[in-house]
């Protein structure tokens, strides 16, 4: 699945290329994503309509047009956004493709069809937060992201430490592979209770957790099969990786021997000695 860094460099990707770019029709495929595609409304609604920005929230692409529109794109487990030419054949699971007036397509691809296209008008935009992201967390680079707030949002809360920083309502974005990186890179083992971590060691883990997202970003993303940037390129964040995916390997800090556990049905990887 995509995680808030692919999310990112996608945004990147299409920051390039979209903004100043005008829509001039549109092609579903009739198929049902996650939501149904709101053909009608995008198709009414979004025809001579500008791009003016690309924005990301959590892992959620938001497009602004210059009548006010807002499209809200989420590639679930599969999802792949990309510039192609017009000429280019459309693709197998190309689900919606939106023309734009330099020839090219932004066409959504989603295998599993686990993600969704939502048009939201000028009216709504100012309770988003309220609305579409009403259960969703601040933003990792947030200044409301700090040692303090973690803190205080883990009083009394007896889950392992790993669940709840992947919990979306309490941050955005911070999925499997870089909470296993970043509790490494903060000396703290996965399984430690949520509420058991002093707001000392919360602000050291907000500041880990930044490093290895901006790593991640800066890299490209982790390379995962179902993820390809607008670019074709694949990330390469793996080649940093700690403590994912490296279970019997030698901990590169001490040598010890990585673990691996399950925590909620994730896989989780920690060395016994660094992480306490």
């Amino acid at each position: 699945m995509p995680e808030l860094p692919e999310v990112e460099v996608v945004r990147r990707g299409l920051l390039n290329h979209l903004p100043g770019r005008t829509i001039t029709g549109l092609f579903t495929d009739g198929k049902r994503l996650r939501l149904p595609v709101p053909e009608k409304e995008l198709r009414a609604r979004l025809t001579g309509a500008r791009i003016i920005d690309v924005r990301r929230r959590a892992k959620y692409l938001l497009i602004d047009f210059d009548n006010g529109e807002l499209l809200i794109l989420h590639l679930g487990m599969t999802g792949i956004l990309g510039l192609f030419s017009r000429k280019a054949e459309i693709a197998p699971h190309d689900h919606v493709c939106w023309n734009l007036d330099n020839g090219y397509d932004l066409r959504f691809n989603d295998v599993r069809r686990f993600g969704s296209v939502r048009l939201i008008g000028p009216e709504q935009i100012a309770t988003l937060e309220q609305t579409v992201f009403k259960d969703t967390g601040p933003e990792p680079f947030s200044e409301n992201f700090n040692g303090s707030y973690l803190y205080r949002k883990a009083h009394k809360k007896q889950q392992p430490i790993k669940n709840f920083i992947m919990d979306g309502r309490v941050v955005a974005g911070v999925g499997n592979i870089y909470a296993n990186e970043s509790l490494f890179n903060a000396a703290i083992r996965p399984t430690r209770k949520a509420s058991a971590v002093s707001e000392k060691r919360y602000g050291q883990l907000v500041n880990k957790i930044r490093e290895v997202l901006t790593t991640a970003i800066e890299c490209g993303g982790s390379t995962i099969s179902d993820f390809i940037d607008t670019s074709g390129a694949r990330g390469y964040f793996q080649i940093h990786f700690k403590v994912y995916a490296r279970k019997d390997q030698p901990c590169p800090t001490c040598g010890t021997l990585i673990r691996h556990r399950k925590l909620g049905g994730r896989a989780s990887f920690f060395c016994p000695s660094c992480q306490r």
